[in-house]
């Protein structure tokens, strides 16, 4: 049976995109078929997989405008090897369009149901901010995965996106959980850094993924040559980080 996460956090920089790309990345190697859904218009998903978002002819914003199947619009990446669905600046308009759309938070969710006896695993990355295209991801999916860095601010957001989900889970999708918070960017000289992960962990439990990603500079790297950093640099931290996460994730599935 499929599983379907959103990779969700209103801020920004806390390593969601280097997350969609390299667990993506990461369960293909360990013979899972995934599937990766780039819902920010930044399109970075897209170009950090190896695929130029400047010259798609169709998006994600078609599927989400009822303009085109979701299938005729996929994409499989290499080295990845996960099939991905690219966007790029057109979905900015997205928002605009859907408003008058009918069902417009769940397009997604319809549009996956299409696909879901393909895949084992498919991913949402959404955009850095809780709008209409965030919660369509959040109605598609099972479960959010939330990645954040061990921060002050960071445990300010995570309340507010606690909350949005309790919404989410009120209004459109009942059955939506948190599969787990991820810590990343995660520096162990850092006092503060440490006292955040242990309050996570208090607050939190087992909903606390016990794979820690630590600050890399392969990780860094890699959206640069447009691979996952297992392409990369498959023996560096990051890589590795990436690689037991999947078995974690594997292992909770199971």
């Amino acid at each position: 049976m499929v599983k379907i996460l959103a990779i969700a956090n209103q801020k920004g920089g806390v390593g969601k995109t280097t997350t969609g790309i390299n667990l993506a990345a990461s369960l293909v190697e360990a013979g899972k078929r995934v599937l990766l859904v780039d819902l920010d218009p930044q399109g970075n998903t897209t170009m950090g997989s190896g695929v130029d978002k400047r010259h798609l002819q169709h998006t994600i914003y078609h599927v989400l405008l009822g303009e085109r199947p979701i299938a005729d619009v996929r994409v499989a990446v290499s080295p990845g090897k996960y099939d991905l669905v690219p966007a790029n600046q057109d979905l900015a308009g997205a928002e605009v369009e859907m408003v008058h759309l009918a069902q417009r938070e769940t397009r997604l969710k319809a549009a996956l149901l299409t696909l879901k006896e393909e895949y084992d695993f498919i991913f949402m990355d959404c955009p850095p901010a809780l709008n209409l295209l965030t919660l369509n991801g959040l109605c598609a999916a099972q479960a959010v995965m939330i990645p954040m860095q061990c921060e002050y601010f960071a445990l300010e957001g995570l309340s507010d996106l606690v909350n949005t989900i309790k919404r989410v889970r009120v209004n459109f999708n009942p059955t939506l959980k948190i599969e787990g918070l991820l810590r990343t960017m995660f520096d162990p000289r850092n006092v503060l850094a440490k006292q955040v992960s242990d309050q996570l962990q208090q607050h939190f439990g087992s909903k606390v993924y016990r794979t820690v990603i630590p600050r890399n500079i392969r990780l860094a790297e890699a959206p640069g040559f447009g691979a996952p950093a297992l392409f990369h640099d498959r023996l560096s931290k990051g890589a590795q980080a990436y690689l037991a996460l999947a078995q974690e994730v594997m292992s909770s599935t199971a």
